[in-house]
């Protein structure tokens, strides 16, 4: 039953947490080799060096900007040829500092940086992660994607980074591909078409002189007709750790708000069946999750504050086992809560989205008006059926009763409740003396309260 009833709870989220884990779209499929009449002299692809490729997506947080600086050094210290950062964000949640920082740091990377946004034409660099395309050595853009809201520029040796004349418009604005080809924010020359998969982008780097350094990332070689091939080095993939990742995911505003309120509901319930079990646990690690998923994002206290709000008023109603009032009223917290929980950052709002609110309020709702009552009700059910019997049944306090808590009578346990001025300790006998709903009315062995409604004795 236990387990039946975590099921029932989490049911509701588990959809919607699901696509928050989705992989990334795979890459465009390798573009066929150049082929160029004439004779050269041949390569020994042995001899090139590897071009890294870092997989950047998501809100820009501590665990990506330390994941960058980890690629640049390891890139320095193994030798590679270029490292290229395949870069989908739609804003930061690090302060101008961390980010100014990173911006310092790879417009000092020893090794020649490219940026590529893509991989698919809905890829987009907006707010403070697009500022990393002013200081990167070589920038180039999928077909249809965008870039912009970069917010106030942040300084790089001493300067604010710039994109030349294009610079006010990125500031409040976005450009599409063609917009930012256009204007020469891009520092790689290409068709109209753009730069469609990472393998063209190594194969456009080739031939670069970047601070000196010469990027050499295609060979040539004769193919059976004698005609010269180039064929370009191998790109290595690299991206988050699995830690890192499952961090950066749960840090996500959809899974962060997710995993804290399954995480609090788990608890209530458990809470409520009078027992730590494995919803306790569950709860216990889904609301840690989300604890840290929120502290690393901006959220409004104010709206944390209607949240937990929600779920104290939801909790009343809980305990009595039928919804009523508060569970309105919970319902109406929970959803201005959850509407105004993220503050908005330079180019994303962080709002959560429609998806999400629905699921997450239906999923409430759910949870809170039918399955939560129900799995209490069993809870505390008794296996026969008629209850009237057990009126003048005497039993044993599990917990104290002041004026609510918990009696075992007739080899189950009840919610019971006893008048404020005869609180039972717990271990101590007691007697049923009415039913109302699933909660025993019961009274002490000796000592109860006299109604003042009950009419005295005629002489």
């Amino acid at each position: 039953m236990r387990r039946l009833a975590i099921t029932i709870l989490i049911a509701p989220f588990i959809g919607l947490a699901g696509l928050s884990l989705l992989p990334p779209s795979a890459h465009a499929s390798t573009p066929p080799t150049t082929t160029t009449p004439g004779a050269a002299e041949e390569t020994d692809p042995s001899k090139l060096a590897p071009v890294d490729v870092l997989q950047v997506s998501g809100i820009f947080d501590k665990i990506v900007v330390r994941s960058i600086v980890a690629a640049i050094e390891r890139s320095e210290t193994d030798g590679s040829s270029a490292l290229i950062l395949q870069l989908t964000s739609r804003g930061a949640v690090v302060t101008d500092a961390e980010m100014t920082t990173l911006l310092q740091r790879v417009a000092d990377a020893k090794v020649p940086i490219g940026i590529w946004v893509g991989p698919s034409r809905s890829s987009r660099a907006y707010g403070l992660p697009a500022q990393l395309m002013a200081v990167a050595d070589v920038t180039a853009m999928v077909g249809g994607s965008r870039i912009g809201y970069i917010s106030t520029p942040l300084e790089v040796n001493g300067k604010p980074i710039s994109f030349g004349a294009a610079t006010g418009e990125l500031v409040n604005g976005s450009m599409t591909f063609n917009q930012a080809r256009a204007a020469g924010v891009l520092k790689l020359d290409t068709t109209d078409q753009g730069v469609p998969t990472v393998r063209n982008m190594v194969l456009a780097m080739d031939g670069k002189t970047i601070d000196g350094h010469l990027v050499n990332t295609v060979v040539k070689q004769l193919n059976d007709k004698g005609e010269v091939q180039n064929i370009s080095t191998v790109p290595v993939f690299s991206g988050l750790g699995l830690i890192d990742q499952v961090m950066h995911t749960v840090a996500s505003p959809p899974m962060a708000f997710l995993l804290f309120i399954i995480g609090i509901a788990l608890l209530i319930f458990e809470f409520f069946t009078a027992g730590v079990g494995i919803a306790g646990g569950v709860g216990a690690v889904c609301a840690l999750f989300g604890c840290y998923g929120l502290s690393s994002l901006p959220v409004r206290p104010v709206a944390l504050v209607l949240l937990l709000a929600a779920m104290l008023a939801f909790a009343i109603d809980v305990q009595v086992g039928i919804p009523r009032t508060w569970t309105g009223v919970g319902i109406v917290l929970f959803i201005i809560g959850a509407w105004y929980l993220y503050r908005p950052v330079p180019g994303n709002d962080l709002r959560l989205s429609w998806i999400t609110l629905v699921v997450a309020v239906g999923g409430v709702m759910l949870t809170f008006i039918v399955g939560m009552p129900s799995m209490v009700r069993t809870r505390f059910a008794t296996p026969t059926i008629g209850r009237e019997w057990m009126i003048g049944n005497e039993g044993t306090a599990t917990t104290s009763i002041d004026p609510d808590g918990v009696a075992l009578v007739s080899g189950a346990r009840w919610r019971a409740r006893t008048n404020r001025a005869t609180p039972i300790k717990a271990g101590a006998t007691l007697r049923v003396v009415a039913i109302d709903g699933v909660t025993l009315e019961v009274e002490p062995e000796e000592g109860a309260a006299r109604d003042y409604r009950e009419r005295r004795p005629k002489q």
